[in-house]
């Protein structure tokens, strides 16, 4: 049932909690089509990334961060069984990397949460952000605000920070689920793209620096 779950993860049919859609008729709608049509056909992943001819960057780095916070909170939802309070006591990716949560409410300073509550404020905050209007314009028309692609590479960094968790911790539950290959290409994907636009910084990737178990390529 769970390997079940996690191999919907492309064709998103299910999700941990409310997803973010594209409304039908907008450009971002069709966006999304031609992003997803490209993935489908198999196409190297590399190329998939590639920002398409006369289109806008940020619309192009809109549709992306709302499809990976989908498919991320879909692959941290179906495992997070065993992710707890008792086994990820810290949010981390191993011994040398800690990730403390910090945001504009609660939170003013760098604060240390097990990695339940941490992908839990996550998961949140990204959901507010895309939800923003003032951030996300979805109306014809309405500019992007200065600092959009600082904040995706905020949210990008963020998301970046629960692959790096998912696979350092859980990824033997990962392989017994047998769903390695859809998470596999869910993060080569994730990967390219924010290599492609430079959005997270290279000392982010250290964590993950050598390729996952069965990345291939």
């Amino acid at each position: 049932m769970m390997a079940l779950c996690l191999k919907q993860v492309f064709n998103k049919d299910k999700t941990f909690r409310p997803r973010k859609k594209f409304e039908p008729g907008t450009q971002r709608f069709e966006l999304y089509k031609k992003a997803q049509a490209s993935l489908k056909s198999g196409l190297d992943l590399k190329a998939v990334v590639q920002l398409p001819p006369g289109e806008s960057i940020n619309d192009w780095i809109a549709v992306h961060v709302v499809d990976f916070f989908n498919r991320i909170n879909l692959i941290y939802g179906t495992m997070s069984e065993y992710c707890t309070e008792k086994s990820c006591p810290i949010m981390s990716g191993g011994l040398k990397y800690e990730y403390r949560w910090q945001d504009d409410g609660k939170y003013k300073k760098p604060t240390k949460l097990s990695a339940p509550q941490y992908m839990c404020m996550l998961m949140d905050w990204i959901e507010m952000l895309i939800n923003n209007e003032d951030i996300f314009p979805t109306r014809i028309g309405v500019p992007f605000p200065k600092q959009f692609q600082q904040v995706c590479t905020k949210i990008l960094t963020r998301l970046f920070r629960v692959f790096v968790h998912v696979y350092i911790h859980h990824f033997d539950s990962i392989i017994n689920m047998g769903a390695e290959a859809h998470v596999n290409t869910c993060y080569k994907h994730f990967y390219y793209f924010i290599r492609e636009f430079s959005l997270v910084d290279h000392r982010e990737l250290e964590p993950l620096v050598r390729k996952p178990q069965g990345w291939g390529g």
